[in-house]
């Protein structure tokens, strides 16, 4: 039951997050590119490198917060149904090289940020 108490709290989190990440980025963005989307994507990759080393292979958090950090926060904070919505609607609106970029980007950007945190976390 705990558990599911944490989840919670760490997706409410997450979601707020989230959505102050969006508003931010919105009231920034001079185009239609869903900066919000790719920069939560990529932050959350590149935070679950991080957590997933001290928290899985360190240690150094105690087990319970991978449930509020890396289930909760990170699940609501990272937005790949959002990603997909977004990519659709450029495709679908005549975008198709900026759906394609976006999507292709995306992944990529998010391996590299998690692969790169991984990496730099397990150096100390």
């Amino acid at each position: 039951m705990l558990n599911w108490i944490a989840v919670g709290f760490g997706g409410a989190l997450g979601a707020m997050a989230r959505y102050g990440l969006s508003t931010v980025l919105l009231d920034t963005a001079t185009s239609k590119f869903p900066y919000a989307t790719l920069t939560a994507n990529v932050l959350g990759s590149l935070v679950m490198g991080i957590l997933y080393v001290v928290i899985v292979e360190k240690a150094m958090l105690p087990p319970e917060m991978r449930s509020v950090l890396m289930v909760g926060f990170l699940g609501a904070f990272t937005t790949f149904s959002t990603f997909s919505l977004d990519a659709l609607g450029l495709w679908q609106n005549g975008h198709v090289v900026l759906a394609l970029v976006y999507a292709l980007g995306t992944v990529c950007l998010c391996l590299a940020a998690i692969t790169v945190a991984v990496w730099l976390t397990r150096l100390y």
